[in-house]
């Protein structure tokens, strides 16, 4: 598929539409289209907290959906596919290679893998096997960083080795040390930062790894830690940039990109299992070109109306303040935490949480943090459901005043 035949078929489309104008684009009537979540009786909802994939991340814009729809009226072959969309995505980020990966998890799995086989079959059909191998099977990571992600690396066989110091990290260095993983989203807590953990990876020649899955925007880390010097960068591709929720890019090194995919589909190995169609790897660069073109001051400005938008409509309720955060690392956007006097408004978290979510419409929020208050984002709603989601949570505060 060429990235003209692409572009052109999806240069009429808007930039932002409904489900409707999506069907469009990709030559599909609306009115014929089933209502599949109707007919399974599936609860639908505006989603006012985040790409969570739990609630299944973010929605396509038309030009993922026709990329999708375009690709899946030819055959090519995989590789070929990876090949050429790698080239653009990693010209796009500024690596010397990339990969279209089964999502961030998978990205970590694959690119651990690469690390521990190079480009020897014989170790790939191994995995994860390692005694007598003859592969490296150590991955030193912060104490801080190790909240659950980290896991990912241990499918391929690897043994954790948490550190907290630089001198820590020195002692736990040996033979067996495969790779330096820093989870980025753990970076403002851990002691060691990301260049000084690239200048260690450099001196005691261990390649280091980054996850970043959901650490855009900024739109400038795309690029940020690839030049930064780490070797590999892992990425969610279905949370900010709007790509398939199933896809994810490795980038890095040349020579570490292509050991990964000795491991990846369609080969058989220990990530048979992470394929990822032709589909969904055309629709991931489509998703990646279209967000770094994207006007992120607009963005950003846009939300903030949002959120004084909503700020505006709760605080009109006796005993209820509000706060805007904007979490320095993951999920860097703003987001309003409201909260409320429990001796003036009588109504838990919890309660609030279910109110919404059971109410018409179903909207889902942030009620799982702090005590009489939640949470929500706004760059996830469609235009007009930021008045939806402040009138509503108005609604219920207000009559539990007491």
């Amino acid at each position: 598929m060429r990235r003209r035949e692409v572009l052109k078929s999806i240069s009429a489309l808007p930039v932002i539409g409904g489900a409707a104008e999506s069907l469009t684009g990709a030559g599909i009537k609306p009115d014929a289209a089933p209502d599949y979540f109707k007919e399974l009786g599936l609860r639908t909802f505006i989603n006012a907290a985040g790409n969570y994939t739990t609630m299944t991340a973010s929605l396509m814009p038309p030009e993922v959906l026709q990329a999708i729809h375009s690709s899946a009226q030819q055959y090519a072959m995989l590789d070929d596919v990876q090949d050429k969309v790698g080239e653009r995505i990693a010209k796009l980020c500024r690596a010397e290679a990339a990969m279209v990966t089964a999502g961030c998890w998978s990205a970590l799995v694959i690119g651990m893998a690469g690390v521990l086989t190079g480009m020897d079959s014989k170790k790939a059909a191994r995995l994860p096997f390692l005694e007598g191998s003859g592969m490296k099977s150590e991955v030193i990571v912060q104490k801080t960083h190790a909240n659950g992600y980290h896991n990912a690396l241990t499918n391929t066989g690897v043994k954790i080795i948490l550190v907290e110091t630089v001198e820590e990290l020195r002692k736990a260095v040996n033979e067996k040390t495969a790779l330096l993983w820093f989870l980025n989203r753990e970076a403002p807590v851990g002691k060691i930062k990301q260049e000084e953990w690239v200048k260690l990876g450099k001196e005691l020649n261990i390649p280091t790894m980054i996850d970043i899955a959901a650490d855009v925007p900024p739109v400038e880390n795309l690029w940020k830690f690839n030049e930064m010097g780490f070797d590999l960068a892992c990425i969610s591709g279905g949370k900010a940039m709007m790509g398939p929720q199933s896809a994810g890019i490795l980038m890095g090194r040349k020579d570490l990109i292509a050991a990964a995919r000795l491991n990846a589909p369609p080969r058989s190995g220990i990530a048979r299992g992470h394929k990822v169609n032709k589909e969904e790897i055309i629709g991931m660069w489509v998703a990646l070109d279209q967000y770094i073109k994207r006007d992120h001051k607009k963005d950003w400005e846009t939300w903030e109306k949002s959120i004084a938008l909503v700020e505006k409509e709760v605080k009109s309720v006796r005993g209820v303040y509000t706060e805007t955060i904007i979490p320095p690392v993951a999920n860097h956007n703003p987001s309003l935490k409201i909260g409320w006097d429990s001796k003036v408004i009588k109504l838990s978290r919890d309660e609030l949480g279910k109110r919404l979510r059971e109410g018409s419409p179903s909207i889902e929020v942030i009620s799982w943090e702090d005590p009489d208050s939640i949470r929500i984002t706004v760059f996830m709603l469609k235009p007009g459901q930021d008045r939806i989601v402040a009138s509503r949570i108005r609604e219920e505060l207000k009559r539990s005043v007491v």
